[in-house]
């Protein structure tokens, strides 16, 4: 996408388009859409973030990496960006927008959400659905 198209793009995210929410993703929602195959989990953290907390789920892509790795970005599934806070995120978000990749989100959420989905009972009622 040219700069021009960049400036559309952001352009085009008026008050309906942010007040609306649609370019995040509830935990609990991500969880069923990765469970039917329809969502992937993009980890934007950092390397060492990863070692302290690993998810085997997610595509591992460092915000700071995205711009020699965004090709591996799926784009046959809704895409939902996250990181420890929410900053990395809203940057993959920008960034894969600008490149086209329509399918991505934000996940609505820090550490806290994303582990309270995969407590016990969450997690096998996830995975059942997902078998």
């Amino acid at each position: 996408m040219s700069d021009n198209l960049f400036d559309q793009w952001l352009g085009d995210c008026d008050f309906e388009f942010w007040s609306t929410g649609q370019h995040k993703v509830e935990p609990a929602q991500f969880f069923e859409l990765w469970a039917q195959g329809k969502a992937a989990l993009l980890d934007v953290r950092s390397h060492e973030e990863r070692q302290h907390l690993d998810l085997p789920f997610a595509l591992h892509i460092p915000v700071n990496e995205l711009p020699q790795r965004w090709h591996q970005v799926p784009r046959d599934k809704v895409v939902v960006a996250f990181c420890s806070g929410g900053d990395r995120s809203n940057v993959a978000y920008a960034y894969l927008q600008s490149k086209g990749v329509d399918n991505v989100r934000i996940f609505k959420g820090t550490y806290i959400e994303l582990t309270n989905e995969l407590m016990p009972g969450k997690l096998r009622k996830s995975l059942k659905s997902k078998a």
